[in-house]
Order: structure tokens, then sequence, then C-alpha cells
């Protein structure tokens, strides 16, 4: 403890602007030539980054750079357009005609397409079993339910990723592909999607979860504070001066 309260003053005293590196050693090979290149090559290596620091830096690599001027145009990434095997396109037209309602589909990233993984009769208790734990997937299913007496039926996308269990590679392409599935499956097959929801876990696909996600609560009215009105009728003019006797004086 006294060594490292009195560094500071040590170094001021020597002067500070002629310390080029410091060095930290528990043992005396920390302290030799070959520990001070070790020490030369951590500190010229990359920082420990966590997952999320990991992603984000590849994020940022695989970013469009463009130089800004007067003249220059800009490039925007529309993301990536893989295209539907053909037993996908059959079970998507089947899920807008209704005769099935799920549809599990996977991207082949080695072909580049989307292909089907299954169409098993699902329930609102069968979601949170349709959701693998160890890869993301795309789910459409057909909600079927009631809102203030009337009957519905509605289609809901489903977009399971489960954190950081998946490579970025594989998070980055399916967060890529998916608006432009979307598109695809909305314009060219006729699927109107009432809802789209992203999750980490099937457990959070329950009946209470999917209503409030298609029918969202409205936040009531609060009506502001209205101030009282005053009496009714003329209260006259102010008088700045009082009258006789208002002073308890006698005249």
């Amino acid at each position: 403890m006294l060594y490292a309260a009195t560094r500071a003053t040590v170094k001021k005293e020597f002067g500070g602007g002629h310390i080029k590196d410091e060095m930290f050693g528990t043992l005396k090979e920390d302290i030799c030539f070959s520990g001070y290149q070790k020490h030369l090559s951590a500190c010229s290596g990359p920082a420990p980054l966590t997952a999320a620091e990991q992603e984000l830096q590849q994020i940022k690599i695989d970013e469009v750079k463009t130089d800004i001027s007067v003249e220059s145009k800009h490039q925007t990434l529309q993301g990536i357009s893989f295209p539907l095997q053909e037993e996908a396109r059959k079970a998507i037209l089947l899920l807008q005609q209704k005769k099935i309602n799920y549809v599990q589909l996977k991207l082949d990233t080695e072909n580049e397409t989307v292909e089907l993984v299954h169409t098993q009769p699902t329930e609102i208790v069968d979601l949170p079993k349709r959701v693998p734990k160890d890869s993301a997937r795309y789910h459409f299913f057909l909600y079927k339910h009631s809102h203030e007496g009337d009957y519905l039926e509605s289609f809901v996308f489903i977009y399971s990723m489960p954190g950081y269990k998946c490579s970025i590679k594989e998070r980055m392409l399916y967060s890529s592909c998916k608006n432009r599935l979307l598109d695809e499956i909305e314009l060219d097959y006729g699927v109107d999607i009432a809802k789209k929801i992203e999750i980490d876990n099937g457990d959070e696909l329950t009946a209470d979860f999917l209503y409030e996600e298609v029918h969202p609560k409205q936040h009531a009215y609060k009506q502001a504070f209205a101030k009282p009105k005053g009496p009714a009728g003329k209260r006259g003019q102010k008088r700045l001066i009082k009258g006789p006797g208002e002073n308890g004086d006698d005249s």
C-alpha cells in the first residue's frame, strides 16, 4: 500500500515527462526484457470484447463507406433477399388460404435460400415448443380469437432469435433477410400480417401476450383539471381608499 500510495509522488519528483512507459509485475520474469516485450505486445493488441461488442464491431466493418460531399451519391443497404424454396412457397399459399395454421421457415445459408421446416397443426399452447433454443426461425401463425364479441383470424409473424447462442453471421443474416421476406409474402402471396413480433424465448408466447400484441390497450384519456369558476355576477370595482369608519375611527 505504501508503494502504491507514493508512486505518483515519485513520478512527479522524477519528472513525468521523462517517463515513456509504465510496467507492473508480480514476478521477476515480468520485469525482464522478454516481459517488457510481452507488455508491448499486449498494449498494441486489440482490447478484449464481449459478444455484443464483437457484433457491433462487425456491423461497423460491414457498413458501406461513402465519402460525403456536394456531389456524392448515398448508397443504402436494402437488406438481403433469399428466394423461397418450392416447398416453402406451397406452405405460404396454404397458409394464405387458411388450410393450415402454422408455417416455420429457416435460412439455408449454404444455398442462400429460405426453406420450409414444418407445417404441423399448432395451437397457442403449442407455440413455445415450436421455438428452437439454439437457432433462429421465422414463424407464421394463424391466430384465431375473439375480440369485443367478434371472431377474428389474424396472421401473426414471429421472429425468434435465442440471444447470443447463435453466431454473429446467423444473427446478421436473419435480421437482414426478415424485411425482404415479409414484403414478398405480404405483396406477392397476399398474406395480411396483423402483427410482427420478435422474441428470444418461446416461453413468452402465451395467450395473453398474443392478445395484447394484436390488440394493444388504448391509454385512457385524462381530462385536464378544470379551474372552478368564480361567483356569478359582477363584484364591482376595487376601491383604493377606505371609507369613513372602516379603520375603526369615528369621524
